[in-house]
């Protein structure tokens, strides 16, 4: 699906997004009233510039239109793997726009992901993960690294790792496993709008996720490890 027939689909009372090189940014019309709309398409590399983009681009909602939703559409292979975009500290970038993002949810931003296309690594983290939900349309694609580069970095061999990856969905790529850890809140399908406006009416919560990963059987002991240590940081010393 094109990014113009997801909006299509997304806001049928219409949209006025357009296009910066591989962003997506503007406002649509949703059921409930004006939805801000910022985003990644064509399966792009994020780096610098796109991040530093992205991050002004919640700035000016934050500034322009107090208590807008985002909604932020992720098709993304990550961050670009360039020398320069590595020595101008492209870590820092992706943090300062995932900070930006906590900024408006702190300032009461109903923030919504929807990954329409490809989710991996550096770029997802900030754009998609920090969202309060994260949503995914059918035939979405997410992983946080590919097997064989994960056997690089652990020097596990990668038919080791596949067979990880088939027993533990913690380490398989795809929107199956994704769901079953918790990590997508659910599929939208036909129609789109009406997923969205349901997503909005819902209240944001804490995050649940792993909660939600254990009730799907995905992450049996996130949650309570997660509740040990709140419960434990509770007591002080």
């Amino acid at each position: 699906m094109t990014a113009a027939e997801l909006l299509r689909r997304l806001f049928p009372a219409g949209c006025e997004v357009r296009r910066e090189g591989d962003l997506l940014l503007g406002t649509g019309t949703a059921a409930a009233g004006p939805v801000a709309v910022i985003g990644i398409d064509g399966g792009a590399e994020v780096g610098v510039e796109g991040a530093l983009r992205l991050a002004r681009a919640v700035l000016e909602v934050v500034r322009e239109h107090p208590g807008r939703p985002i909604l932020t559409l992720v098709d993304s292979r990550g961050q670009r793997m360039s020398k320069r975009d590595e020595v101008l500290g492209l870590n820092g970038y992706l943090g300062h726009l995932a900070a930006c993002v906590e900024l408006a949810r702190r300032s009461g931003h109903r923030i919504l992901a929807l990954v329409h296309g490809e989710a991996v690594s550096g770029s997802y983290l900030p754009l998609g993960m920090m969202a309060d939900d994260i949503h995914a349309v059918e035939g979405a694609r997410l992983g946080v690294m590919a097997l064989p580069a994960m056997a690089q970095v652990t020097k596990i061999p990668l038919a080791r790792l596949e067979a990880l990856s088939r027993e533990n969905p913690v380490l398989a790529p795809g929107l199956e496993p994704f769901l079953r850890i918790g990590a997508v809140a659910s599929v939208w399908r036909a129609p789109l709008d009406a997923a969205l406006a349901e997503a909005l009416a819902r209240p944001a919560l804490p995050d649940g996720r792993a909660a939600l990963g254990r009730e799907r059987g995905g992450r049996l002991r996130a949650e309570l490890v997660a509740r040990r240590v709140r419960d434990e940081d509770a007591d002080g010393p």
